[in-house]
């Protein structure tokens, strides 16, 4: 079955010197949650920014390697292109359009005109995304800057979305938020497999990563260091003690 996503041995560099991911390879089969691990500057939010077609304002490139979309070579190709087609990166710390109502916010990603070639795909609803985020539903008309941080990740991730992705891409979609919150927004996360959206998952809380994902890859300094299965590496001990508070 041919993956979602791969990588080929993607490098990127810096300011045409410094190396910030290298040789980096990893598949997201479909319908599957693959977690990315790793400290602050291992590489992981530029990995997304590659496969996105975001990378550029700090004069970084591609400088080797290829991603695949689909099946089809995706390398450097502009983000709205990339959201057509199916590829939708939320980032972290996603804004929201804070003088807009939440339903509007959900609106504002509504695709239009879709990649040439591209298969047809589901469209995810406003009613779908209200199931999946009960919370938004109740406050569909209240505007998105009064919301607390958790549901504006949460909108965050019902925008997205509402662009009826074939693979999302994470950023920290933990970040800030409490443990309770933290925890409904992975069953949410988990919940998504039912849609047939793959999911690319960058996370510093491992264990909560692991617990939601099916496979993983563990970065370090711009490289993948480990991989498998997300239930081996919960027991491996490399991982354990470096990222899950193991001895």
């Amino acid at each position: 079955m041919t993956p979602v996503l791969e990588l080929e041995n993607l490098e990127v560099v810096y300011h045409h010197v410094a190396t910030a991911i290298q040789g980096v390879s990893l598949r997201v089969p479909p319908s599957a949650i693959v977690a990315l691990l790793g400290t602050n500057g291992a590489g992981k939010t530029t990995t997304l920014r590659a496969i996105s077609g975001f990378l550029g304002a700090d004069d970084a490139q591609i400088v080797g390697g290829r991603v695949l979309f689909q099946g089809t070579t995706v390398t450097g190709r502009p983000p709205h292109e990339l959201v057509r087609r199916g590829l939708v990166l939320v980032p972290e710390r996603d804004k929201v359009f804070e003088t807009l109502t939440v339903q509007e916010n959900l609106r504002a990603l509504v695709p239009g005109a879709r990649a040439d070639g591209d298969a047809p795909r589901p469209r995810v609803t406003l009613e779908q995304v209200f199931h999946y985020f009960p919370v938004l539903a109740g406050r569909r008309r209240q505007l998105a800057g009064y919301l607390s941080g958790g549901e504006r990740q949460m909108l965050a991730l019902g925008r997205a979305l509402m662009s009826s992705p074939r693979l999302l891409m994470l950023d920290e979609p933990s970040l800030g938020l409490a443990p309770l919150i933290i925890r409904e927004v992975f069953r949410i996360i988990s919940s998504l497999r039912e849609l047939g959206v793959s999911i690319l998952l960058v996370e510093q809380n491992a264990r909560a990563a692991l617990e939601t994902a099916d496979y993983g890859y563990v970065l370090e300094t711009g490289e993948i260091v480990h991989s498998g299965s997300a239930a081996d590496l919960m027991h491996d001990p490399k991982v354990t003690a470096s990222y899950l508070g193991g001895h």
